[in-house]
């Protein structure tokens, strides 16, 4: 039976799960996991900042845990019986967590449970009916072939042992399973490499086909990049078919703009953004794995390669890296980084263009949800992530000088006022206000919290704003998105950080083949438990898939072969790194 939602709320603010659970073992499957601990104590010089659940690295062991402050950064503890303690910081820049902590708001759920509640969180995904967000950005796995062999992957067929790649009418069933929470589907489709499955373009057109109004293609890029170079026509006509098909969105790593912050895909990215250009695959975002001490010094040229290829790529995402596998404190320290040190990194790496001040959490966005909602009697797509999942700006890009600079929203904008002064309005016609008179004042309003001499001087955010309120006209909201950058930052957990308070807030789940909805850092970060799990079941093993496709299909002969001399010498891989 389903949670009311004064439940889940106590349920969040007090225990990982209803009391039911005490100390003692949960099964999952054959497995028996073992629960509970002694609560970790704190030094003089630690302030409590609050208490969670967290989980013993090496054992799954589900232990009480505190978040506390030290040396104005917030550290997360707990203490397995069998494993001893473990300690890792968990935010970087406690002030910075307070101003967020700020704008925090309860979910309102899924409408429907997916599965009975039965074990406490993480251990009984998903979505169940402790879950306090609906999906917001829903990952689907279309294949885990891949024509990488990353050092740092075990997700890709030969080393999994097996191959994943769902049919049509299983892709079909998965959203299917999606509508049951009546939201906005926006789905993310993503591998192993997806560009490798032969069908991917029937695939798209039956996302678009079964109601999915954004799709996101994720992908390294590389297919695009060696279609440009063997047959430019055959790689434009390829991507036409794409977008045409229903991608909206490309979704590319991009680590950093030389060849050392991006071994990656850096001598591909000049020639894949060209394939998009002459496609008119308009909107890329490129998304950053950020690891300190190894890309964290090149993330202001990120920005300015975002710039300079701002035609096309419309965001990033930088995304700190999560930490797997067991590792020594000592090395975790050398690779940690959380999100205030990528935003402290973006204002230094800017000339102080984009400062911290310009960063708020993901969780604002409930303000103008709920502010359209009230004016409209129409429920609104809401995302109230945790405070620390992560956090956004928008910047607009100034040329006058012939060089990028950057004019972050909040330079014109007091975005702390326009947002009290929404929720005052909200308040307002929850109450019972006139909606024709509430949306006047707001419009008469809004002019004193925008300061037009420090803006863009040929853009008029009135003007926008006015456009969406009175006309509805969300055109105006696409002139935005093509005018402004984003730059948003999302960190996934691991096992050495694992708060299951953010669990329960996550919002960006995967969909698997036996119908379930499950969180991503339950999906990934215990992916013994739940992501191989999943895909051992659905499986195709190797031989079978050799049997029916061929040699062709798998292993070195679709492993992609990079020639580094042949692209350094591209006019386009020149003049795409220029500047940098």
């Amino acid at each position: 039976m389903a949670q009311t939602q004064t439940e889940k709320t106590e349920g969040f603010r007090l225990l990982p799960a209803p009391s039911k659970f005490e100390d003692g073992v949960v099964k999952f499957g054959d497995r028996e996991i073992k629960i509970g601990g002694p609560l970790p104590k704190l030094a003089d010089n630690e302030k409590l900042i609050r208490v969670t659940h967290s989980l013993c690295p090496a054992c799954y062991r589900l232990l009480p845990a505190t978040i506390f402050e030290k040396d104005e950064k917030m550290y997360i503890r707990k203490i397995c019986p069998e494993h001893g303690e473990f300690e890792d910081l968990y935010y970087g820049d406690v002030g910075m967590y307070y101003k967020f902590d700020y704008w925090e708001y309860e979910g309102k759920g899924p409408k429907v449970p997916y599965v009975d509640l039965k074990s406490p969180c993480p251990f009984n995904c998903g979505l169940c009916p402790m879950h306090h967000q609906h999906s917001a950005l829903v990952n689907l796995v279309i294949t885990n072939r891949c024509d990488q062999s990353c050092w740092y992957c075990f997700f890709y067929a030969e080393k999994a042992g097996y191959v994943f790649e769902p049919t049509l009418e299983q892709i079909k069933f998965m959203v299917d399973q999606l509508k049951r929470q009546d939201i906005t589907l926006v789905i993310q489709v993503t591998g192993g490499e997806p560009t490798l499955r032969e069908d991917i373009i029937e695939v798209m057109k039956l996302l678009r086909e079964s109601g999915v109004k954004h799709v996101q293609l994720n992908t390294w890029g590389g297919t695009f990049a060696k279609l440009l170079m063997e047959d430019p026509d055959k790689a434009i006509k390829y991507t036409i078919q794409l977008r045409e098909a229903g991608v909206n969105t490309i979704y590319m790593s991009f680590d950093g703009t030389n060849r050392k912050t991006n071994p990656k895909n850096h001598w591909e990215m000049p020639y894949t953004l060209e394939v998009f250009r002459r496609a008119g695959m308009t909107s890329v975002v490129l998304v950053p794995t950020v690891i300190r001490t190894v890309n964290d010094n090149d993330l202001g040229n990120i920005v300015k390669f975002a710039a300079e290829n701002s035609d096309i790529v419309r965001a990033i995402n930088f995304q700190p890296v999560s930490l797997t596998g067991m590792m020594k404190r000592n090395m975790r320290a050398k690779f940690r980084i959380t999100i205030p040190e990528i935003i402290k990194n973006i204002e230094d790496q800017t000339d102080g263009e984009i400062t911290r001040d310009s960063w708020y959490p993901i969780g604002t966005s409930v303000v103008f949800s709920r502010l359209v909602e009230a004016l409209t009697g129409k429920e609104q797509f809401e995302m109230a992530n945790h405070p620390s999942c992560g956090a956004g700006t928008y910047i607009f890009v100034d040329w006058e000088s012939g060089k990028p600079h950057f004019i972050p929203l909040s330079r014109f904008i007091d975005l702390e006022g326009l947002l009290e002064f929404f929720k005052e309005k909200t308040d307002e016609l929850r109450e019972g206000a006139n909606k024709y008179w509430v949306g006047m004042k707001i419009l008469y309003n809004i002019r004193k919290f925008i300061d037009k001499e420090k803006g863009p001087k040929d853009f008029d955010v009135f003007k926008m704003l006015y456009s969406i309120i009175v006309n509805h006209n969300y055109e105006a909201l696409g002139e935005w998105h093509y005018r402004t950058l984003f730059l948003g930052t999302m960190h996934f957990m691991d096992l050495y950080n694992y708060d299951i308070q953010r669990v329960m807030r996550c919002d960006i789940h995967y969909v698997t083949p036996d119908g379930r909805v499950i969180p991503f850092c339950t999906y990934n970060v215990l992916n013994d438990l739940y992501r191989d799990k999943v895909l051992k079941e659905y499986q195709i093993p190797l031989d079978e898939w050799v049997k029916k496709f061929g040699e062709n299909s798998l292993g070195d002969s679709v492993k992609y072969k990079r020639s580094v001399s042949n692209l350094e010498k591209g006019e386009i891989y020149k003049s795409t790194y220029a500047n940098f």
